[in-house]
């Protein structure tokens, strides 16, 4: 039987555009300069490494993945990409990146705090990690719960999300992996159904 992790990337079109793509590439290259030696963490088809590579970053695309990192070794030629197994240390050496770059990843893991103290290893001083997860505020929870089979379909336990983040949580669990300065907002759609939430963290 097919790993889980490879059958869900097999299911993805290779032409599909990563969610709220748009939004989310100008945040990270709000952060994102020349020379900096970036971890693209949780790569997936190295749409954000591709992005990374052209601002002149130095890009080093991990992912538990096969099939995500052959779509994003086709993207980028000769990009720096690495299979690491689920719960399994980054395969990176301790202070050996500038920035963190975990968009849509964390909702994915089982040990959220342990792959954050991880990240924290791998980062040098100074550095930041950046994160995007959805956002489930008081009122989107509201609102799905109202509409007929919604909330069933949002949390549908043969789904591929493992966590469900509200800004206090993101923010308790950044903080509980050692992070000191973490800046977390809520964005996109009507302000009081915001859908993501992005996070700085130092």
């Amino acid at each position: 039987m097919e790993p889980w992790r490879e059958a869900v990337w097999r299911a993805v079109p290779e032409e599909a555009t990563p969610e709220r793509f748009a939004t989310r590439r100008a945040f990270l290259l709000e952060h994102a300069r020349p020379g900096l030696r970036v971890l693209d963490l949780g790569a997936g088809d190295g749409a954000f490494a591709a992005e990374l590579t052209a601002a002149g970053c130095s890009v080093v695309a991990v992912d538990v993945a096969e099939e995500a990192l052959r779509r994003a070794r086709a993207r980028v030629p000769a990009l720096d990409a690495r299979r690491v197994a689920e719960g399994e240390p980054l395969p990176l050496d301790e202070d050996s990146v500038d920035l963190v770059w975990a968009g849509e990843v964390l909702e994915h893991v089982a040990d959220v705090v342990g792959l954050l103290a991880d990240v924290r290893r791998v980062l040098r001083w100074g550095g930041a990690l950046l994160a995007t997860t959805p956002y489930h505020g008081r009122a989107g929870l509201v609102a799905l719960a109202l509409r007929p089979g919604a909330l069933e379909a949002h949390f549908d336990p043969r789904a591929d999300h493992l966590r469900f983040f509200t800004a206090r949580s993101l923010s308790a669990v950044l903080r509980e992996a050692g992070f000191a300065e973490v800046r977390v907002r809520a964005t996109g759609g009507a302000p009081l159904l915001r859908s993501a939430l992005h996070a700085v963290a130092r």
